[in-house]
């Protein structure tokens, strides 16, 4: 039988399956060249411009507790294997498998956006959510400085925001955050997996390590900042049950309210998490695989609003309870909704030069 074949290092995804959109389809087929004990490849990170003219997506999703967002970066570096967001890189005509990890679009314009799209008469407050598609936190800002400058023009401007992201980089802008937390303008989401290293590394290779992300946690509470925890996803037989644990680590580190979002597998998702599963866990694969299916009416993934992000059937059932039971015995609480009315609308030079 011919041995799965080796992610790069360092990343997740081991092949690049064609977009839904390509007009061609590509087969790997085995030459008998490949030799099992040859290192694994490397895949360097590219970047590149993201030339587009707005920087505010707007979504009318009745399950997510936002209806606008902001993602400095398409694509992400920290490369988790379960990413909703792969298959949107179908969209720039590249694979949701490596392509997604290593051929990242960066707005560098993005700041300048966001100040033109807050000025437009039109324009109503509402907590905009920050790094939601893919993290706002990924390496490349500490190169780009995106995600900091889109901050201080939201503090400029008094306008509410909510991040989730899984690094530790977010402690840089800790001073923009206090402030914007003075003024109930901000809610951070940390997001964790598991605490098993080994997992981690090998599911999320270049996020941050479990017990930084909670550390992160603590010193984002201790800076005065609204902070939760989101376990996510929850994989039947891999870490549904550190469910409590994380959580209860998160309430220790004094994150002040949690949730949870079950495995999503839509599109190009599904192959690249088999494709993991069988590489890392061939012998839980199957069964992983046919839990799912159970929570989704016997396919893969299944889209519909309210349960996406939550399954049925007697699983889903059984992990939603556990949440809840734990969510009240550890007294997590959510945080007040933040304050839209006192958003500063930016100047519009073009009108005052009528004037």
């Amino acid at each position: 039988m011919t041995a799965p074949p080796q992610a790069p290092r360092g990343r997740a995804a081991a092949f690049n399956p064609d977009n839904r959109y390509a007009r061609s389809r590509r087969e790997d087929f085995d030459d008998g060249w490949e030799r099992d004990d040859e290192p694994a490849p490397t895949a360097a990170t590219e970047w590149l411009i993201d030339a587009s003219r707005s920087v505010i997506a707007r979504n009318q999703s009745p399950d997510v507790p936002f209806d606008r967002s902001i993602n400095p970066y398409r694509g992400c570096e920290h490369g988790c294997i379960y990413c909703f967001a792969r298959p949107t890189h179908a969209w720039l005509d590249l694979s949701p498998g490596l392509d997604f990890e290593t051929r990242i679009h960066y707005k560098p314009d993005a700041a300048r956006l966001l100040r033109a799209e807050l000025a437009r008469p039109g324009y109503r407050c509402a907590p905009i959510a920050l790094g939601i598609n893919t993290d706002a936190y990924q390496p490349g800002e500490r190169r780009f400085g995106l995600t900091r400058s889109l901050l201080e023009v939201l503090l400029e401007h008094r306008h509410p925001v909510s991040i989730v992201t899984k690094s530790a980089l977010i402690e840089r802008d800790l001073d923009l955050l206090a402030e914007l937390a003075r003024a109930n303008l901000v809610e951070v989401a940390i997001s964790l997996t598991t605490r098993d290293r080994q997992l981690a590394r090998r599911m999320e290779p270049r996020a941050a390590a479990p017990e930084r992300r909670l550390e992160t946690l603590r010193r984002l509470r201790h800076a005065g900042i609204p902070t939760s925890v989101l376990v996510a996803p929850v994989i039947p037989f891999l870490n549904d049950d550190e469910l409590e644990d994380l959580l209860a680590a998160a309430r220790a580190a004094d994150a002040l309210d949690a949730g949870y979002v079950l495995l999503r597998l839509p599109l190009e998702v599904a192959p690249l998490f088999e494709d993991w599963l069988n590489r890392h866990y061939p012998l839980k694969a199957e069964r992983i695989m046919k839990r799912m299916r159970d929570c989704r009416g016997g396919a893969n993934y299944d889209s519909r609003f309210g349960l996406r992000m939550r399954g049925e059937g007697v699983y889903a059932d059984l992990l939603r309870a556990r949440f809840r039971r734990a969510h009240a015995r550890l007294g997590f609480q959510p945080s007040p909704p933040l304050d839209c009315e006192v958003f500063r609308v930016p100047d519009r030079p073009e009108q005052l030069g009528l004037f």
